[in-house]
């Protein structure tokens, strides 16, 4: 049985952010993600973890100005070490709320320079791969479809894996965070991408396309494809539901309302 993450930036918007591990909980997940920690005290949000009995599994390091439209900062170049700082205080908080993963969003093209992007990408997932791995805290990248995020440096599915082959060592592992929403509308034939890039998967996530609502709204043969990355070896991995319930929450869970505890 798949272990379903509640993500909280977009699920239970029916209440406050803070209450939404509560309705979570009470949903049946056992687990949450959510886009970014920053806004609250580590110690409230370790608080509403602990006494709700969730697991956190997954939150973004510091992504720049996101009112301004930034989305992120790894493959910037000359804000090498606002990333980096950004990351020594997502391990902060990655350790106060035992969550063992962060994602390092890699920012927007700027002027279409990507071979320069390109460049400052590798040297700062390097380092910040030193620090997470520090505090045995996993980094992961993620492509994200041109279609809902245009300009996003990291687009593409191969190329997250060469980067990976790339920066990786034998001590040091940079991993991939796996989005079926977003593979299947960069590529299509999610379950054979699964396969190409399983060596550096260590997080999934969910969403229908091509709206992004609910997996069961839309053409996302997700039932296959769950089965195709536990068949792969990927049962235990989390599966993150980031996705825009079309209505109230809790009305659209009946697509994992056997998953749920």
């Amino acid at each position: 049985m798949p272990l379903l993450a509640a993500n909280l930036s977009m699920m239970f918007n029916e209440y406050e952010f803070p209450d939404r591990f509560e309705a979570a909980a009470n949903a049946g997940f056992k687990a949450v993600e959510y886009l970014f920690p920053y806004e609250y005290p580590a110690d409230m949000l370790a608080e509403k973890l602990q006494s709700n009995n969730l697991q956190q599994v997954l939150f973004n390091s510091v992504p720049g100005d996101w009112d301004a439209g930034e989305r992120g900062l790894a493959s910037l170049p000359g804000r090498e070490q606002e990333f980096l700082d950004g990351i020594g205080k997502a391990v902060e908080y990655a350790k106060a709320l035992k969550c063992p993963r962060i994602h390092a969003m890699a920012g927007l093209v700027a002027d279409n320079n990507r071979s320069t992007q390109h460049d400052t990408y590798l040297k700062s997932l390097t380092a910040a791969l030193d620090l997470c791995a520090a505090d045995n805290i996993d980094l992961l990248i993620e492509p994200i479809n041109p279609i809902n995020m245009p300009g996003y440096f990291l687009n593409d599915f191969k190329q997250a894996c060469d980067i990976l082959d790339t920066i990786n060592t034998d001590d040091h592992q940079a991993r991939l965070q796996f989005d079926f929403f977003h593979c299947q509308r960069i590529h299509g034939n999610v379950p054979a991408w699964i396969e190409k890039c399983k060596k550096h998967i260590a997080h999934f996530q969910i969403a229908g396309t091509p709206d992004r609502h609910e997996p069961d709204n839309g053409d996302l043969p997700y039932r296959e494809i769950i089965e195709a990355a536990e068949s792969a070896g990927f049962g235990e991995l989390a599966i993150g539901c980031e996705y825009v319930p079309a209505g109230n929450t809790a009305d659209g869970l009946n697509w994992c309302k056997d998953w749920l505890g």
